[in-house]
């Protein structure tokens, strides 16, 4: 039920207004009336009324005044006033304070009947307004979601949709990062350097940011600084908004990572490389079969394999094909025991020849049992490699990191310089270390810039000597590995 109060200081006004309208009849309570201008907005502060019916005229405040005020703090509220034949320029500045009627004095019942037949419909259509606005809204976003989605996974194809459904802000976008989460979280709302747009894709939990600038420092501050204890795998930036699938596969490479090796807060992509020895184009079972086989997950590997067999017979291939996809995917392994560093051939005496071998095959079920033999050998042979690995590779590569920390060096680089895959390397690293390759070369960046603000160096020059080009990146890791920012550390030395 709707709410109104009266405002008038003839008595016989609001005693004739409150015993003559039935104002149930309108879906109307009448929840107050007050005789002077004070009174009234004391009045209409507690009752908050939908309506507010008053005379221009009230001591203590007028009736304008009154008005004034209400406007400002709910302007959605709907006034109504009451004028005498003489008060036409007190009605002009009423209209202009945002009143929707008046009633000329003296007022009868017909009249305040009337205008509150009028001012029922006015506020049910400004309410199925604001309904379908609401609703609009909704869909709309709806829409935006699905056209980024699309955006991610085919590029250019849906760029055109996209940019209808983005809106007149589309024209300022420099550049574009995608995000991938390992739970929910909501960021601050947009700001003005950039424009979020949460995607659900089955499981996956993403955020595509739309850069207005060409220097996305508001989001690498909310991203370094986030408390809750969620991964974020933020791929690289990209200006061409055609490339955002490109940002997506970054975003989920080190989101995998992040998972992976349990780290929580932000992984970048840059800090991370990708490995190219494999196809990118592999279908979401051999990914997984891949990844745990990198990751030594025998478990997860036979479950895996099993899906991808049973993928394979509801295909019904001939068998020709099927002795590709069996090939394919050992082709695939071969790879990944390669990054050990050791040659693959030492896997069997006399040589490794999985394509020589299958020709003997006679059946599918022979041949899919020849399949479960053959990545287990591989995946053996991996882990007997990893368990052997020695403490020098390590060693080589903390000292490479420890030479090379004020330059913008990632875990392939490192990798590659110890003979390693990055994957298999990041592992070895964080299991003879205790902490993974970010982790550690943060922690000896921020050491060296606590040596050399307390030596008196100055905050700007000790980020670009420890290799952070963004000083805001430097200063907000820096609070977050010590507590305190830069500025206060060096107050220490003085």
């Amino acid at each position: 039920m709707l709410k109104a109060v009266v405002f008038d200081d003839e008595y016989i006004v609001l005693q004739g207004l409150k015993m003559m309208i039935d104002w149930s009849r309108y879906g109307i309570e009448l929840a107050g009336t007050a005789s002077d201008g004070l009174e009234a907005l004391r009045l209409f502060k507690e009752v908050q009324p939908d309506i507010v019916l008053t005379d221009i005229r009230m001591p203590g405040l007028d009736g304008l005044e009154v008005i004034e005020k209400i406007m400002d703090e709910a302007p959605g509220t709907v006034c109504i006033v009451f004028s005498g034949f003489n008060e036409v320029e007190y009605l002009k500045k009423a209209i202009k304070l945002g009143v929707i009627d008046y009633l000329e004095k003296p007022v009868t019942l017909s009249m305040v009947e009337e205008v509150l037949t009028k001012t029922i419909k006015k506020i049910n259509e400004q309410k199925r307004m604001e309904k379908l606005q609401v609703e609009w809204e909704g869909t709309k976003m709806d829409r935006l979601e699905k056209a980024t989605l699309d955006l991610l996974l085919t590029g250019s194809n849906a760029e055109e949709k996209w940019r209808q459904e983005f809106g007149p802000n589309v024209d300022r976008i420099k550049a574009v990062t995608i995000l991938a989460l390992s739970d929910e979280c909501t960021f601050t709302p947009n700001q003005p350097d950039y424009e979020l747009v949460y995607i659900r894709n089955g499981h996956e939990r993403l955020i595509a940011v739309f850069h207005y600038t060409e220097n996305p420092e508001e989001l690498i501050q909310q991203l370094i600084s986030w408390p809750g204890n969620i991964t974020i795998g933020s791929g690289r930036t990209y200006s061409e908004i055609t490339s955002a699938p490109r940002s997506y596969g970054d975003a989920q490479h080190a989101l995998r990572y992040g998972l992976f090796m349990e780290e929580s807060g932000w992984i970048r992509f840059e800090d991370i490389g990708e490995n190219t020895r494999l196809p990118r184009q592999l279908s979401q079972y051999e990914k997984n079969i891949i990844f745990n086989m990198r990751t030594g997950d025998e478990a997860g590997l036979l479950s895996e394999l099993e899906q991808f067999i049973r993928e394979l017979e509801s295909q019904k291939l001939n068998p020709d094909v099927l002795e590709s996809e069996v090939l394919k995917l050992i082709y695939l392994a071969q790879e990944v025991a390669k990054e050990t560093g050791e040659d693959i051939h030492q896997l069997k005496e006399g040589g490794y020849f999985p394509q020589q071998d299958i020709r003997a095959i006679q059946t599918k079920e022979q041949l899919f049992h020849w399949l479960y033999a053959q990545m287990n050998l591989i995946m053996q042979w991996i882990l007997r490699i990893r368990t052997s690995e020695k403490q020098g590779a390590v060693e080589r590569a903390c000292s490479y990191m420890e030479s090379r920390f004020d330059q913008d060096i990632t875990l392939q680089e490192v990798a590659e310089y110890v003979g390693m895959n990055s994957t298999y390397f990041s592992l070895l690293f964080k299991e003879k270390v205790g902490k993974s390759y970010i982790k550690y070369l943060t922690h000896i960046r921020m050491e060296r810039a606590k040596e050399l603000l307390l030596a008196g160096g100055k905050v700007a020059e000790v980020s670009e000597r420890v290799g952070y080009r963004s000083y805001r990146h430097f200063s907000e890791l820096f609070r977050k590995h010590t507590s305190v920012n830069p500025g206060q550390y060096k107050e220490r030395s003085t």
